[in-house]
């Protein structure tokens, strides 16, 4: 029999369900291929803006990466400044910088250029922008953004995050060491590139962790319970995708093919939870790395099968079709084997890409710290297929702790 508080769970996820029905989730427009980053100058110029603010990270700025975009910019006559401090995990000082450098140089329009965190950063910028009064605190959780932020365009050099078609912003905490969400439709980007040049310098250790994040998108997604049949179309595309290119993409970074495929990936996860929402796997990812600087796809990554794991039977039907589409399954095989298959691929994936099975870093000390964050963030929210209490919660942390690699403690 159900608990009492699960069941108001259910109702409460039902509700949000009906609500989202009258929410605009449209995706982004597209500029897509290889050089569409070319045309985006002309095109942010087309919409009507002359100021923009350029969000990034110095990483990407001394590589040059954005060089070409900016003397577009430039020879558009476009005005724009940069700000380039964003850092893996975005904090709100970040946030408040870029707000504070937006408003002084008098922008009309964001320009998010980088993997999730720019895109985070910018997100939230935007939204206190246009929301004064509060803080970035007080826009934390569900539908907290009143009023529409300015125009932002996403430029994603990453295959991941999917960040250019979500309604989220995750942000860090330095002060609590929390990571956590501001979700609404207003921070939908209405622009994006997808342009697979501009992920040709990534290296195989961040190829590999964003691209099974874009994977972790699309299955959290696909195995909850407020999917439409849109949802579930993008999150079969994203893990046909990835299961086809992302190894693909690790070997040779050089593969156009397979880096396009990635981007195009990662924008179909993305839209898939974004209306579908995530679940377990994103709560305890979440506060592992705003507690240990761990970057959120190699978290995703890692704590994907032992989620799926613990789902068990009520994750089992939408785990076999998944893996039907992801070739991993056997003919004949029941829907419980075949979901089996599909998580031992994760892992084996994870294997060849040099992902760990759990993390060192987490301390016996702080699991109870973790639970508590993980479930405030999950429960009610996410209609996840199996709802998780502290000491379920607990388990599934305790089984991502090593000593060193091939160690449990």
């Amino acid at each position: 029999m159900p608990k009492p508080l699960h069941v108001a769970y259910r109702v409460y996820q039902g509700v949000l369900r009906a609500a989202s029905y009258l929410m605009d989730f449209s995706p982004p427009q597209l500029l897509e291929g290889p050089g569409a980053i070319k045309r985006l100058p002309a095109f942010i110029k087309e919409k009507g803006f002359g100021r923009v603010l350029v969000v990034t990270d110095k990483g990407l700025r001394s590589l040059g990466l954005l060089d070409g975009f900016l003397a577009g910019l430039e020879a558009a006559g476009l005005a724009y400044a940069v700000y380039d401090g964003v850092q893996p995990n975005p904090t709100i000082s970040n946030i408040e910088e870029a707000l504070a450098l937006y408003r002084a140089e008098r922008c009309e329009a964001l320009v998010a250029f980088g993997g999730g965190s720019p895109m985070d950063c910018a997100k939230a910028a935007g939204a206190r922008f246009a929301n004064p009064r509060k803080s970035v605190r007080q826009l934390r959780g569900l539908l907290k953004v009143t009023r529409k932020p300015p125009a932002l365009f996403a430029v994603p050099t990453t295959a991941g995050t999917g960040s250019e078609t979500t309604v989220a912003a995750v942000v860090s905490d330095p002060e609590t060491h929390e990571k956590y969400a501001i979700s609404d439709p207003k921070l939908l980007p209405p622009y994006a590139v997808l342009d697979p040049e501009l992920t040709l310098g990534l290296p195989p250790r961040i190829t590999a962790p964003t691209g099974m994040d874009a994977l972790t998108h699309a299955v959290e997604a696909y195995v909850g319970r407020a999917n439409t049949p849109e949802t579930h179309a993008r999150a079969e595309e994203a893990v046909r995708l990835v299961f086809a290119w992302l190894e693909k993409a690790y070997k040779d970074g050089s593969d156009l093919e397979a880096r396009g495929a990635m981007l195009r990936a990662s924008f179909c996860g993305g839209f898939a939870f974004t209306r579908a929402y995530v679940g377990y796997v994103h709560a305890i990812a979440h506060k592992l790395g705003g507690l240990y600087a761990l970057p959120h796809g190699l978290a995703n990554a890692v704590v994907l099968p032992h989620v799926l794991d613990w789902y068990g039977d009520a994750a089992a039907p939408a785990l076999a079709r998944l893996a039907e589409i992801a070739g991993v399954a056997k003919p004949g095989t029941t829907p419980a084997e075949a979901a089996r298959a599909f998580i031992a691929e994760i892992r084996a994936m994870n294997a060849r890409m040099g992902i760990p099975e759990g993390f060192a870093e987490i301390r016996a000390e702080d699991v109870p710290a973790i639970v508590r964050s993980a479930l405030r963030e999950a429960n009610p929210t996410y209609p996840v297929p199996r709802i998780m209490d502290a000491a379920e919660c607990e388990a599934v942390v305790r089984g991502l702790m090593r000593d060193a690699p091939g160690g449990t403690r």
